[in-house]
């Protein structure tokens, strides 16, 4: 990579000595695999604990009817920030939060479960990728 197009401290950022920096997060196993997690920009820091979006959404698309979901974090005086979740149903799904709130308390750490929900379309870009900044402001 040469750079971001006229946008120099971005550049400067990701680029640092001749070394890139995704802003990726993840682990190497003992046989030299490397299992990206999330982004570090997504990491939610609850009570010093972490929490990988990505982790969440997985079980949350586990569950049928759910079409789509995002995973933020919101701020809280207290712990730092708290997980929310926005979740986009499939069409003709009645998939409640309690349905919801349920599966994640059965497949992940209670620290984990969101403790704010939002059902309705994610707002996506022309790639299809969820637009995360649009989701945080979901709960604002």
């Amino acid at each position: 990579m040469l750079g971001y197009l006229n946008a120099p401290e971005a550049t400067a950022e990701t680029l640092r000595e001749g070394v890139l920096y995704t802003g990726d997060i993840g682990e190497l196993d003992e046989d030299g695999n490397l299992f990206v997690r999330d982004r570090r920009r997504a990491l939610i820091l609850r009570g010093g604990a972490n929490v990988y979006p990505a982790e969440v959404e997985r079980v949350l698309l586990e569950v049928a009817g759910v079409a789509g979901a995002a995973v933020v974090g919101v701020p809280d005086d207290r712990l730092g920030q708290r997980v929310a979740a926005a979740v986009e149903l499939a069409p003709n799904s009645e998939v409640t939060t309690n349905a919801l709130e349920e599966h994640c308390l059965r497949n992940l750490a209670k620290y984990k479960v969101p403790e704010f929900w939002r059902i309705e379309a994610l707002p996506r870009n022309a790639m299809g990728k969820v637009v995360r900044p649009t989701v945080e402001g979901f709960f604002a």
